[in-house]
């Protein structure tokens, strides 16, 4: 599909594959856009019509989230699903049966589950920063009750981190799947942040009115994921009724985009992506300066080894940078592309189930050995 470039018409490149690389491959794609429409303004997303696979209720309205609670019970230790929050919705913590993580974690005796359900950014959103959204994910965690085990899920990952380093006390063990945090590991995601000069970025932000507008990423890059794509991630075959309604059911999540507020997206980009300030030691979340080693909880680390989004070794490059002894950070490296990671049927039938049970573990043997 061509796109107008001045007088002239260009066929961008080939897409990525994972839609999570949307908002900086359209940054790229920008360099080479007519920016004549800015006036344009942003758009705001309607809720998704899609229904929830696990029940749940709205526990907080917040100003960047709502925080729904799935639990099936009102005792014994809460898990907060930190979803990520780029240009997705977070149902894909709880696509379907058997691609649900929210699903697989009480399937393996998890009854307390939490999700984190990002808004779309409205115009009086733009200027939230990535402490805007601690801030709020700091009182849904005051909100379940402290120390809480906290599974961040891509960029879900980072924000997750970023908290147990600023708040250790209040999370007493931390999951990481598919989380770019040392961005020194090349990717597909850190190549794209980095190709493109800090101006398209802003432009980008100032054509969604001070939001990226998630709508737009869709459209600017012209290829739709194809049914191998979505066979890959969700790591079955697609045949009968059911595949029917899977296939029907991802092409509608694909396409209920959220948009990003214009701060928190610069500061991704620029902060993350392109300083790797995170691993860096020089991150400032809410007023004090991050170092990992303050992060001396359990950590689990999840990879894709056909994940070209974060790959495995970058994935599992995070355990070098805590303070967590060694003897108390788990890994586990799955045949997964990066989406396979939250939807994949075979990674929720061997990956999660086994997350599950390291979150329920007794630890104080471990300890005991490594005293």
């Amino acid at each position: 599909m061509a796109e107008k470039t001045g007088k002239q018409l260009r066929t961008p490149g080939p897409a990525p594959e994972d839609p999570v690389l949307w908002p900086f491959a359209a940054a790229q794609l920008a360099m080479d856009v007519w920016f004549g429409w800015l006036e344009r303004g942003a758009s705001v997303q309607a809720d998704s019509s899609l229904p929830w696979t696990t029940p749940n209720s709205v526990a907080l309205e917040l100003a960047t989230m709502r925080l729904r609670d799935c639990s099936r019970t009102r005792s014994g230790q809460p898990a907060l699903v930190c979803a990520p929050y780029a240009l997705h919705r977070a149902l894909i913590a709880d696509f379907a049966p058997g691609h649900s993580v929210v699903q697989a974690l009480q399937n393996g005796g998890i009854d307390r589950v939490y999700l984190t359900d990002w808004r779309s950014a409205s115009p009086e959103m733009r200027y939230l920063s990535i402490d805007s959204y601690l801030a709020d994910l700091n009182v849904a965690v005051d909100e379940i009750g402290a120390p809480i085990d906290l599974v961040g899920l891509c960029q879900g990952g980072w924000l997750s981190l970023l908290y147990a380093a600023r708040f250790p006390a209040k999370v007493r063990r931390l999951v990481l799947a598919g989380a770019p945090v040392d961005l020194s590991t090349d990717s597909k995601l850190s190549q794209l942040a980095r190709n493109a000069p800090e101006m398209v970025y802003e432009q980008l932000v100032a054509r969604g009115g001070g939001n990226v507008r998630g709508e737009e990423m869709l459209r600017v890059w012209s290829k739709a994921p194809s049914r191998d794509d979505i066979v890959t991630a969700l790591q079955r075959e697609l045949s009968g009724e059911e595949g029917a309604a899977l296939l029907a059911r991802f092409g509608r999540w694909n396409a209920e985009t959220l948009n990003l507020p214009g701060t928190y997206y610069l500061e991704i980009v620029n902060w993350i992506f392109r300083e790797n300030r995170i691993a860096r030691g020089q991150f400032t979340a809410l007023g004090r300066v991050i170092d990992l080693k303050d992060v001396k909880a359990p950590v689990f680390l999840l990879a894709g080894l056909d994940d070209d989004v974060v790959p495995a070794a970058q994935a599992l490059a995070t355990a070098g940078l805590l303070g967590t002894p060694p003897a108390f950070i788990a890994a586990a490296s799955e045949p997964s592309n990066h989406l396979g990671l939250f939807m994949g049927a075979r990674t929720h039938a061997h990956a999660w189930p086994r997350i599950a049970e390291w979150l329920r573990d007794d630890l104080s043997g471990v300890l005991a050995r490594s005293a």
